[in-house]
């Protein structure tokens, strides 16, 4: 099946991300394949819905998690409407219920841990010990995604507003503020960063040890490094700061559309999860705190 139309359609209409591209392209290519192997069939228009409900089976068996194959049927739904639009005479997706997923809190790290990982002694006395440090503060006190922190660029920093601003998905700008204590830091980073790097032309703000602009796997292991300091964190990645940073806002009282706002989120549905981290730690607190709670 063709699928350079559809990509071109997501990338320059829909403004998909590159890691979602990806996935994207990697989810219809497997469909593609699972058709071809199992029914022989190369041409859109004669997918029906049980085809598609096969490779839902067979995904099963493989011990595919339902979270994943949502992400595959989501992919296939983009991909019949966008064809449907163009002449497609039937989707088959109109009769696929997805598997149901249970709801999983996000991972983060607790306070105290999080003062620990931050503390100065756990970072080089050199640039790249500067530099990690800084973006690990920034991870948490901006909840940035990893494609976002990647993308600043040392313009993108106005430290007479103590703003930045953020390329989030959808290239959907927004401007995050800046604590002062923050933007100081980020004021004598872009500093040393000048004296380490005088005759670099690369724009962006963080930069590898080589010079050159940050790419996500180097982001990972920088963030899983530091994490590994907090042993029963389930998951040490960039995204577990955005967790971190986004359910510390929550236990402290602040508001849900202000979370949703600093986030970037679409819907505040996608910010809703994060008070059930925060319903937790006040059923914590009760416990431990009110008389009657262990009657």
């Amino acid at each position: 099946m063709k699928h350079k139309e559809f990509f071109t359609y997501l990338e320059h209409e829909k403004r998909f991300s590159p890691n979602t591209l990806v996935a994207y392209s990697r989810d219809l290519n497997q469909f593609d394949d699972f058709l071809c192997e199992q029914y022989q069939i190369q041409d859109t228009e004669a997918i029906r819905h049980y085809h598609i409900r096969s490779w839902i089976v067979a995904l099963m068996k493989d011990n595919i998690s339902n979270k994943s194959i949502n992400r595959k049927l989501s992919c296939l739904r983009s991909f019949f409407k966008f064809w449907q639009k163009r002449g497609l005479k039937i989707n088959p997706m109109k009769k696929i219920v997805a598997p149901k997923t249970g709801k999983k809190l996000p991972v983060f790290v607790q306070e105290a841990d999080m003062v620990n990982v931050l503390k100065k002694e756990h970072f080089a006395d050199d640039f790249a010990g500067e530099r990690d440090r800084v973006i690990m503060e920034l991870m948490y006190n901006q909840g940035l995604r990893r494609a976002e922190l990647i993308g600043l660029k040392v313009s993108d920093v106005n430290f007479h507003q103590n703003t930045l601003k953020v390329l989030g998905k959808g290239n959907k700008e927004r401007l995050i503020p800046l604590a002062s204590n923050m933007a100081e830091v980020l004021k004598e980073y872009i500093g040393k960063r000048k004296e380490e790097w005088t005759d670099s032309l690369e724009e962006k703000l963080f930069l590898t040890n080589k010079g050159a602009a940050l790419y996500p796997k180097f982001l990972y292991n920088l963030v899983n490094k530091y994490l590994r300091a907090v042993p029963t964190l389930e998951k040490k990645s960039p995204h577990v700061m955005r967790h971190t940073f986004a359910t510390h806002l929550a236990n402290k009282g602040a508001d849900l559309n202000a979370i949703k706002e600093l986030l970037g989120h679409a819907s505040l549905a996608a910010t809703q999860v994060y008070t059930h981290n925060s319903i937790e730690q006040l059923i914590k607190v009760y416990q431990n705190a009110h008389p009657k709670a262990e009657q």
